[in-house]
């Protein structure tokens, strides 16, 4: 009994060993399914790092601008002697260059030392921006200098005039009332245009102009001049003429244009 006891008990050490080595022994994976699993892992590794680092391509809108000049718009509030409005367009061709247009309709009395006479008529101005301003990121900012050829079709009403007098003894001779209106008169002129506009919100610009102004064509009335010239402005007793417009705007966009990334040329070795 006494042997079957340590024989017994020989037999637990023993297999309680053997538990224990098998407890601390790793388990190790075969040859295979390392070379399996790396390749797999770096090309994921890869494939976020190229993902993280990859930017989207920039692109440009393309589309038509429309707005409206605030200042002729509101002008007849304040200016008994002033009705007006103005609306304006544009349009993207390339990157840097607009077509633009504005078309109005004008009724100003102009009140001279001897005459006061009303012009009314409607006008058209067409030509070209070119916006000097360069965006970054999304931004759609204008900074532009253009060209534009304009033309008016307008009336002339001579209210009332004063005869000039040369020797003022009896005093001065009271205006003379005329109300004689002469139709088909019209003008043309060229005038560089310097404007911005900003994006307030999505879509919606405000801008500022203004125009430097030369007459080309002048058809005037029989016996006085054109003192105001539908979206010539006043003439100045000369060719030269000046206009300004604070416009809000509302772009349209119509497709979009990949923006491609500009070649740095590097300089030749030495």
């Amino acid at each position: 009994m006494k042997h079957m006891s340590k024989y017994f008990s020989s037999i637990c050490l023993l297999f309680s060993m053997f538990l224990t080595q098998a407890q601390e022994t790793p388990t190790t994976t075969s040859p295979k399914e390392v070379v399996k699993e790396k390749p797999k892992a770096e090309a994921k590794k890869t494939a976020e790092v190229a993902k993280k680092d990859s930017i989207p391509a920039k692109t440009d809108r393309y589309g038509l601008r429309v707005g409206v000049d605030l200042y002729k718009l509101t002008r007849g509030f304040y200016d008994s002697d002033y009705k007006g409005v103005e609306f304006t367009g544009d349009f993207r061709l390339t990157k840097n260059y607009y077509l633009a247009a504005e078309l109005g309709f004008e009724d100003k009395t102009t009140d001279d030392a001897r005459l006061n006479s009303t012009a009314t008529g409607t006008y058209i101005k067409a030509g070209f921006d070119y916006n000097m301003y360069e965006n970054w990121l999304d931004m759609e900012n204008i900074l532009s200098v253009g060209l534009r050829g304009g033309f008016s079709t307008f009336s002339q009403q001579l209210n009332t005039y004063k005869i000039y007098n040369p020797d003022p003894y009896w005093g001065e001779i009271p205006p003379l009332t005329s109300g004689q209106k002469y139709s088909g008169l019209s003008a043309t002129w060229i005038e560089v245009a310097l404007g911005l506009k900003a994006e307030v919100f999505n879509n919606l610009f405000v801008g500022f102009g203004v125009q430097l102004k030369t007459l080309v064509t002048n058809k005037k009335p029989s016996g006085f001049d054109n003192l105001y010239i539908p979206g010539f402005n006043r003439t100045y007793n000369g060719n030269f003429g000046v206009g300004f417009n604070y416009t809000v705007s509302y772009f349209i966009p119509i497709y979009k244009k990949k923006v491609l990334p500009e070649i740095v040329k590097k300089a030749p070795k030495k």
